[in-house]
């Protein structure tokens, strides 16, 4: 089965912080497909790339280069704020995806792609890691035969094979930075490293000896700054992606899933999403034939009910929009919002950010001429807006405040930032 949904502010939303830690401090993160030859990884990118939501009508959808895309992140807010300003000028927050090459067994010693396959990981800050649960006679298994388990197993071993390998180059680093910071001959094998450095190294190494992703381990503040410089890949936040077929996942059932589930339990725990790049290849063919793909999803239904599902669990919907939302969440991204006449905008921010900051980010003049944030909860504006695009009921509602520099931003923040920056040098008298 499916996990269930969970309260954004439960334990899954604390797990993803705990895994960003090791993290870039940025606002443009980007996820990647990590998997197997022929597991889906580029369907499910072009289907993320195509995901044409409503939203975001007019936007550009930009496929960078063949391998990576721009999806644009869903948001019942968002959207709301567009239809009640409707301006000629509408721009959502966006998620980058990257569709890394296939790995192969042995990639950590220069098996395949190897070593350009390991740094296209090591250019994303997230990842998605996609295995196939499905058997086709068209779809050819680079190892013949269909076990998601055995994959999971070729994957997470070349990735902590590859940072056990980092591991022992960052410890002679050390060890030679320390000998030559004591003046101690490089022949010597007596180095006391620093309690801190030799804590964050052993639980590392052990993580990885045991085929387990650095950041799912327990470590202080201090042990993760030093960790965040090395480069291992198994820092990076990871879900799983459970890619089915059409028939399983309209059922919500799989003869692996619960296997799928034990084996990530076993190995640090993790987000499972599972999806059906059929089913969204379908959904996705009828975009322009509303009449036919709403048919196709009640045929969907009819199937689930058949099998004993009822209630909410026989409804069918497409996987897309909450694997872009995991992504961003496992990158502890954010957005606010800007609107009026001309434009409704989503801008996106790190979680923690502040109102100066978050004000850099439309402008660096913004932040270096801070005075003050006003804003507005989107739940506030919905609530007292009165169907005015403006914030005149808002502000008669009290619901409308000033914040300054020390005010952390809040997902769904309407902002005007007041600002006062001199960009001309006064001349001598």
């Amino acid at each position: 089965m499916p996990p269930k949904n969970k309260n954004k502010d439960e334990p899954e939303d604390l797990g993803a912080m705990r895994a960003a830690r090791f993290g870039r401090v940025k606002n443009t993160l980007s996820m990647g497909f990590v998997g197997l030859p022929n597991v889906g990884k580029s369907s499910l990118t072009n289907l993320l790339a195509g995901a044409m939501h409503a939203e975001a009508a007019n936007y550009p959808f930009c496929t960078i280069d063949p391998n990576v895309v721009q999806c644009v992140v869903p948001s019942k807010d968002f959207k709301y704020l567009a239809e009640c300003w409707k301006p000629p000028s509408v721009v959502p927050a966006v998620l980058k995806v990257t569709d890394i090459a296939g790995l192969i067994k042995g990639a950590s010693e220069g098996a395949g792609l190897g070593n350009a396959f390991l740094s296209h990981i090591a250019a994303v800050d997230g990842i998605f890691h996609l295995v196939r649960a499905f058997d086709s006679d068209e779809v050819i298994h680079v190892d013949d035969s269909v076990d998601p388990i055995r994959d999971l197993e070729t994957i997470q071993g070349e990735l902590c094979a590859k940072d056990k390998s980092t591991l022992e180059g960052v410890l002679e680093r050390e060890m030679d930075r320390v000998r030559k910071e004591k003046g101690i001959s490089k022949s010597s094998p007596n180095v006391k490293l620093s309690e801190t450095f030799t804590s964050a190294y052993e639980k590392a190494l052990a993580l990885v000896e045991s085929n387990t992703p650095i950041q799912t381990g327990e470590f202080k503040d201090a042990e993760v700054e030093i960790i965040r410089d090395w480069g291992c890949i198994t820092t990076k936040p990871q879900i799983y992606v459970v890619n089915l077929s059409q028939k399983n996942y309209i059922r919500k059932g799989n003869k692996w899933l619960q296997k799928i589930a034990d084996w990530v339990k076993e190995h640090g725990g993790g987000q499972i999403l599972p999806v059906s790049c059929e089913f969204e290849q379908t959904l996705f063919d009828l975009k322009d034939d509303p009449v036919g793909q709403k048919a196709f999803l009640a045929d969907c239904k009819e199937q689930a009910l058949k099998v004993g599902l009822k209630g909410n669990q026989a409804e069918v919907k497409s996987m897309i929009p909450r694997l872009i939302r995991s992504g961003r969440q496992a990158l502890c991204l954010q957005s606010f919002f800007t609107a009026g006449p001309k434009e409704v905008r989503a801008w996106t921010i790190m979680k923690g950010t502040t109102a100066p900051q978050a004000a850099g980010v439309i402008h660096t003049d913004f932040e270096r001429g801070f005075i003050k944030a006003e804003v507005c909860a989107f739940d506030a504006f919905k609530e007292f807006h009165k169907g005015e695009a403006s914030m005149a009921k808002v502000k008669e509602a009290g619901k409308y405040r000033q914040e300054g520099k020390n005010y952390v931003m809040k997902d769904g923040d309407i902002v005007v930032f007041m600002h006062n920056t001199t960009t001309a040098k006064k001349g001598k008298k």
